[in-house]
């Protein structure tokens, strides 16, 4: 198949997550339908022989191996270069497409011009929900998701405006920004609007994307029809834990890095500063709360929210106040 015949590039990241590629690749490959894709896998120097396995069991894909991690943005942008399709489609190694989901999304594509990027209803093996339509980040939206209040008040147009929870899941809209788990892009949108920022280690790039793409003029749009399993979930957000594990702290400080790095530069030092405060004035709130009661789950709390406000501290210096970006990988 010539470059011209491909409706779709699917480019995937792969770190350390051989079985589920595996099972990612081998999914495409039963419910892309009509779609003519092509795959780019683009490892970022695992360490379990995920690069050795698409070589062996899928030829057809074309493999980029790196010798680093460069993390999320950069290592699409490696793939983003060489992309062939009419559109881009992300698709992260541990999320698999229900049927009809690509043939789906590439017609919506179609249909509509303006769309420059849209993205999936994303579920859990048991068709849990997750996340899928976003509003854009600031500090009151902070604000709510550090409270607890958008989960008290998932009903609430203005409590439940970060992940949307008010709205109908079934019902397609026009969002501020769809998870990096699977979205399909328009390349020539793409190639206008640039790749992802390679400032962004982890985190915060497909923001700041679907936010370009939507000052260009072109539409972010949510899909309900087109649902791809998604197995990471939240679980990269580690306030939910009582302890901060070692492995916590640092996607916790790679998520604080980036998001000073977001604000910064959407918003300016005013906004980014504002962000450090709400989060670290909450924790500190927090520990001394939990430092009162007499149990071991409110000394956890505690230990966690003093961990946090350290590396908050730490974040915002390393950035130099959202400035800079730490040299790769994090």
């Amino acid at each position: 198949m010539t470059a011209e015949q491909f409706d779709v590039s699917v480019v995937i990241v792969s770190f350390n997550t051989r079985d589920l590629l595996r099972e990612c690749l081998n999914t495409l490959a039963a419910e892309a339908g009509g779609v003519r894709y092509e795959v780019i896998v683009v490892d970022n120097a695992s360490r379990d022989g995920s690069a050795d396995m698409v070589a062996a069991e899928f030829p057809a894909a074309r493999l980029i191996r790196s010798d680093v991690n460069l993390g999320f943005a950069a290592a699409n942008n490696r793939g983003f270069a060489i992309a062939q399709g009419r559109y881009v489609v992300l698709l992260n190694s541990d999320a698999f497409p229900r049927p009809l989901a690509l043939p789906r999304a590439v017609a919506y594509m179609d249909a509509d011009p303006n769309i420059g990027l849209g993205g999936a209803r994303l579920v859990g093996r048991d068709d849990s929900w997750q996340p899928s339509a976003r509003l854009f980040p600031s500090p009151l939206n902070d604000f709510l998701s550090l409270s607890g209040l958008s989960v008290r008040f998932p009903r609430s147009r203005f409590f439940g405006r970060v992940d949307l929870t008010w709205a109908d899941p079934n019902v397609p809209a026009e969002v501020d920004w769809v998870p990096g788990a699977f979205s399909i892009i328009r390349r020539d949108v793409l190639e206008q609007v640039g790749y992802f920022d390679e400032a962004f280690f982890l985190y915060y790039e497909e923001v700041d994307l679907c936010r370009r793409i939507k000052a260009a003029g072109y539409k972010v749009c949510y899909w309900p029809d087109v649902v791809v399993i998604h197995l990471g979930g939240e679980s990269s957000k580690t306030l939910q834990h009582l302890t901060l594990s070692s492995s916590g702290a640092q996607l916790t400080l790679w998520r604080l890095r980036s998001e000073y790095l977001y604000y910064r530069k959407q918003h300016g030092l005013t906004t980014a500063w504002l962000a450090v405060q709400v989060e670290k004035r909450w924790h500190q709130l927090r520990a001394w709360k939990n430092a009162r009661r007499p149990d071991a789950e409110g000394r956890a709390k505690a230990e966690e929210s003093r961990a946090i406000v350290t590396l908050i501290d730490q974040a915002w210096r390393e950035t130099d106040g959202g400035q800079v970006s730490p040299p790769r990988p994090w």
